[in-house]
């Protein structure tokens, strides 16, 4: 599973999911974690490529409520939106 203190990549330097303001609408570049959770994510249809934009998060540390370009729904943990790395939308 992703690492738990930081809220950029592994490396330090990209910015995250986690990292992404509410409203801000960002591009998937990479999933930096390990295979099974990518697995997962990628079934779910966030890989990359694909659009996300932040509509909240829930308080004391909870999950990210992301919409998908498809206006797919779901919540994203935190340990696993610092390991999806983001650029800016087209």
């Amino acid at each position: 599973m992703a690492s738990a203190a930081a809220s950029t990549a592994s490396d330090g330097t990209e910015p995250t999911l986690a990292s992404t303001a509410i409203g801000v609408r960002v591009t998937v570049t990479r999933l930096a974690l390990e295979p099974a959770d990518a697995a997962w994510l990628t079934a779910v249809g966030i890989g990359e490529g694909e659009a996300l934009t932040v509509l909240r998060r829930a308080p004391f540390g909870g999950p990210l409520h992301v919409v998908t370009s498809l206006d797919a729904e779901l919540a994203i943990g935190e340990a696993l939106a610092r390991g999806i790395v983001v650029g800016a939308a087209p």
